[in-house]
């Protein structure tokens, strides 16, 4: 399916299109940071499902949908639940309440997936729909977090590892450490199971960079992380399938 994003926050954008990235039948055609460059778009090229944020400058995305003569399948991303019900009366396929999960949006993307069936089922085979996961060879290498007022660039292949501080997290690279207004469950949902895991209500590691596995820790060059109770047994199951 030929995918739209249109979101005027950065981070949202990024955020999503890392999303389409991981699901093997959502094909990114263009991001656009407003409804002008979106029409711009929908008028030269096919389109099958339109993530659009509500809130933009200039024309909403609500707007938007008045005044298109054909509508794609649309999914609503926005920070505020009132305009769920609006949105369904446009016939939205579905409404995604900001900060976004992947799960979520996964669910979102195989309802897509279903309706496109329904309507031409001899291309897209039902299983595909709800069994096919994001391929975890495949990931983007890289991801933007906020750090101040900028964003920040960081490749996964750098991450030492992650730790959670109440509404922040720090990410910890050999060269620097990112401080960013993120909850580690929602930067979680980002990173490559193959490469990444969770140890901790607090901490997630890059597998490549663990030193030494101890009883109730993980060394990390200099750095010992703990391992929790909780998180023991799954990280001894990942460690031993490795």
């Amino acid at each position: 399916m030929r995918c739209l994003i249109v979101d005027d926050e950065p981070l949202a954008r990024n955020l999503l299109e890392q999303y389409v990235a991981k699901v093997p039948y959502l094909e990114l055609v263009q991001t656009c940071s407003n409804a002008i460059t979106a029409i711009d778009v929908l008028q030269k090229q096919p389109v099958d499902l339109l993530f659009l944020d509500v809130q933009m400058p200039d024309i909403t995305g609500i707007s938007l949908l008045k005044i298109l003569p054909r509508k794609p399948l649309v999914v609503l991303t926005t920070a505020y639940s009132e305009y769920a019900l609006e949105g369904y009366e446009l016939d939205v396929l579905d409404y995604l309440l900001k900060p976004i999960t992947f799960e979520r949006f996964l669910k979102a993307a195989n309802k897509a997936m279903q309706r496109a069936s329904e309507n031409q089922p001899q291309e897209a085979p039902p299983q595909m729909v709800v069994t096919q996961p994001a391929p975890a060879e495949t990931p983007q290498p890289y991801l933007f977090v906020k750090d101040g007022t900028k964003l920040v660039k960081i490749r996964l292949a750098d991450i030492l590892y992650i730790e959670g501080v109440k509404d922040y997290v720090s990410i910890h690279t050999g060269e620097k450490r990112v401080l960013t207004h993120q909850t580690l469950k929602s930067l979680e949902a980002q990173l490559p199971e193959n490469q990444f895991v969770r140890i901790h209500h607090s901490y997630i590691v890059g597998l490549d960079w663990i030193d030494s596995i101890h009883k109730e820790k993980v060394q990390i060059g200099k750095t010992l992380l703990p391992i929790s109770d909780t998180y023991r047994k799954a990280f001894k199951d990942f460690i031993e399938k490795k």
